[in-house]
């Protein structure tokens, strides 16, 4: 039976409400982690990660660090999943976080997984928060019929260093920790090793403590961005947050000379580092390459789910 959207429940102090006139779109293809919706049920979020391209002022998002809730979010999913011809994973995290702290009471991300279930999607989600762990019966029940991948940020194996980059959110140590119960679960779950920032996190020894405890907590993955993205509104942003965040060290000005306006920011030692993280991958058994992620979490399922996706 397909469950009814049910209403958001308030919390205190109550979360602004924005219109949706459509929340499950279209994704890229199937080229990033095999996704084929995109679906947003926040709007801005509140991990204060000072390096966020979702600041960028092409996403036209203001007040970046204020969640909002989309109006009548679980009924336009539902009628939007029930509309849809072609079933596909339905991918969830790609600019705000569904795990963020409302989560816990709003349960928004819980009932549109429930959603997701009953019209016979699959789900990619990707977060930073351990709440994650509360819906492991979910990902379970839509595993019986479809894939399922959970996705977990980690970008500094080191507490210190995260807590200076991500402010807001959930230690390292306790993202390892959800990622150790989801694969006990059974499910499917890796490691987003991105955005490896220059001069921050770039170091082998960072690497490699991360790819060492997510092979540790029983995670299939680890997949890399090696630099970090800049661009109109983000760049400021990061800036003003290295001067605040680690004054004297003269970061901003080692980012201006190298990178200047550049978008792309890639690690100075790239072919190294790869080197390092494809050789502890190799050592650990621990998948990097985007087809050979896909490829693993779809595995199981018959040519005609298959076909489906």
């Amino acid at each position: 039976m397909v469950p009814n959207p049910q209403p958001v429940e308030k919390v205190t102090p109550p979360l602004e409400e924005v219109p949706a006139k459509t929340i499950v779109t279209r994704g890229p293809g199937g080229s990033w982690f095999g996704t084929d919706y995109n679906m947003n049920l926040y709007r801005g979020c509140c991990h204060g990660c000072i390096y966020c391209d979702s600041r960028s002022s092409c996403y036209g998002i203001d007040g970046f660090d204020r969640v909002r809730v989309k109006k009548d979010a679980l009924r336009i999913v539902r009628d939007e999943l029930r509309r849809k011809v072609k079933k596909g994973v339905v991918g969830s995290g790609a600019m705000s976080d569904p795990y963020n702290p409302f989560e816990r009471e709003l349960l928004l991300t819980r009932h549109s997984l429930e959603l997701i279930e009953a019209y016979g999607f699959g789900a990619a989600v990707a977060t930073k928060g351990t709440l994650v762990e509360r819906d492991i019966d979910l990902f379970q029940s839509i595993a019986g019929h479809a894939p399922v991948l959970v996705k977990v940020t980690v970008t500094a194996a080191d507490d210190a260093l995260a807590a200076r980059l991500e402010p807001r959110a959930p230690s390292s140590s306790s993202r390892f920790e959800a990622i150790a119960a989801l694969s006990k679960a059974g499910v499917f779950c890796g490691v987003l090793l991105m955005p490896v920032l220059p001069f921050l996190t770039d170091g082998e020894e960072n690497i490699r403590e991360i790819v060492r405890r997510a092979a540790a907590a029983g995670a299939r993955f680890v997949y890399p961005g090696f630099g970090v993205t800049l661009r109109e509104n983000q760049r400021d942003w990061f800036y003003d947050r290295l001067d605040e965040t680690f004054p004297g060290e003269g970061l901003r000005a080692r980012y201006e000379r190298r990178y200047g306006q550049r978008y792309s920011c890639g690690a100075p030692r790239l072919k190294a580092l790869w080197r390092v993280f494809q050789e502890e991958c190799g050592r650990l058994g621990v998948l990097y390459e985007m087809r050979d992620i896909v490829r693993a979490y779809r595995l199981g399922y018959g040519e005609e789910q298959l076909s489906l996706f």
